[in-house]
């Protein structure tokens, strides 16, 4: 069946830089597009990124623009999500999904991720 396994969250100081990974199993990954979204306490999950199949396309939530990239590699059934300049507001459970297009909308995503925890301490 097709896994999504998120890995990469932790804890870091504001100003800090995280690297998620996602891998991906269990379908034709580079038949999908890729994103990120995340969901802090008590908030709805929002979008964060995404990338399309051919990793050309990329679109990003204003909140994050400047200071995440997302980036795939296709040989290795896996997306990324470089953080930089991270801020306490950032502070959430960040999820990738697979789906047909690189969309903002969640659910527009066939296929999700368990999510990593990342927290930042200001």
């Amino acid at each position: 069946q097709v896994q999504l396994v998120e890995s990469g969250g932790g804890l870091v100081q504001a100003g800090g830089s995280l690297r998620l990974s996602c891998a991906a199993s269990g379908l034709t990954f580079s038949n999908y597009a890729m994103g990120w979204f995340r969901q802090a306490p008590g908030q709805e999950r929002e979008f964060v990124a995404a990338i399309n199949w051919k990793g050309i396309l990329t679109y990003y939530a204003d909140s994050v623009k400047g200071r995440f990239t997302i980036s795939r590699d296709n040989a290795k059934n896996t997306v990324y999500l470089q953080m930089n300049s991270l801020k306490p507001e950032d502070t959430a459970i960040y999820y990738c999904a697979a789906g047909y297009g690189a969309r903002r909308e969640s659910n527009q995503y066939a296929y999700w991720g368990q999510g990593t925890q990342v927290t930042v301490s200001s």
